[in-house]
């Protein structure tokens, strides 16, 4: 364990040892609030099993079972996919453990950090929804909270080589519930998302385009003022946020051009689909023990 860990860290779990878990082991061992007490997953030749035991992170190939076998976790990060942690989601709550889902679940509250962590107070499980709603949904916000969002559609591109098969094989989830998010979180009255995994090489970083239908007379100045102010909010955990493209007005929407490059704790940066609901997660972790403890 490094040395800068506080006097009594936040004790982890994560199941699921693939890119999403791996990752996010990294993270929160160079975290100075986290210790990783548990890694599972199912795959006795996982990489990332065999990563976490060269850092002395405890491992199982139980899968989530392996929770309920280990004394004294305090939150649970669950990147697995939607239908496990749907089953497991009542197992985590009657152990009065704090789940953190990085699946398409919607079990939990759904938190985007820079727009709604305020919806979390005294809530068990916490959704990330999907990492194109963790980059996408602070832009509609930003445009919402200064005038009325009709519609609002992103299309968010990813790297083929950043997604693994638990997002291959809820990709229609994934839509489904990054277009709600839109809606739910982001303001907007209806929402649609689109994924396009492009096989490039060398692979390309994380990019959104952002339409929010809002008519054609708003104050453009001030929606330039509400992003610019999002993106920094957001930046605060994912330093790799960026604008590309400056909000425009074309004809009756407004568009915004988002880029998202990964911190490259363990995946490579263009992987920044991944670094953005990892970091999201974390955040959402601290805050609820910082709450709890006040």
């Amino acid at each position: 364990m490094p040395n800068d860990k506080v006097a009594n860290p936040i004790r982890a779990a994560i199941v699921g040892s693939g890119n999403i878990g791996t990752d996010l082991m990294y993270k929160m061992h160079r975290n100075p609030k986290f210790e990783v007490v548990l890694v599972a997953g199912i795959d006795p030749k996982s990489e990332g099993l065999a990563r976490a035991r060269k850092l002395g992170i405890p491992t199982s190939t139980n899968g989530s079972d392996a929770v309920f076998e280990t004394d004294n976790v305090d939150v649970v990060f669950e990147a697995t996919s939607a239908a496990i942690h749907r089953a497991n989601a009542p197992r985590y709550a009657e152990a009065g453990i704090f789940a953190v889902d990085l699946t398409p679940a919607k079990v939990g509250v759904c938190i985007v950090p820079s727009v709604n962590l305020d919806e979390m107070k005294d809530a068990n499980n916490v959704n990330l929804i999907s990492c194109a709603a963790q980059a996408t949904t602070p832009m509609v916000h930003a445009v919402a909270r200064v005038t009325g969002v009709n519609y609002g559609e992103i299309v968010a591109t990813v790297a083929s080589k950043s997604i693994g098969p638990g997002t291959r094989d809820n990709i229609e989830e994934f839509t489904h519930t990054t277009g709600s998010a839109l809606a739910d979180i982001g303001g907007a009255d209806k929402g649609k998302s689109l994924i396009i995994v492009n096989p490039a090489e060398p692979p390309i970083l994380m990019r959104n385009t952002v339409y929010a239908v809002t008519g054609a007379d708003v104050d453009m100045d001030a929606i330039r003022k509400s992003v610019n102010e999002m993106v920094a909010e957001v930046q605060k955990y994912v330093p790799g946020y960026r604008l590309i493209l400056d909000p425009i007005l074309r004809d009756d929407h407004v568009m915004i051009g988002v880029e998202v490059e990964g911190a490259g704790d363990f995946l490579p940066s263009y992987a920044g689909n991944l670094d953005i609901i990892n970091a999201a997660a974390v955040a959402v972790a601290e805050l609820h023990f910082e709450q709890a403890a006040a």
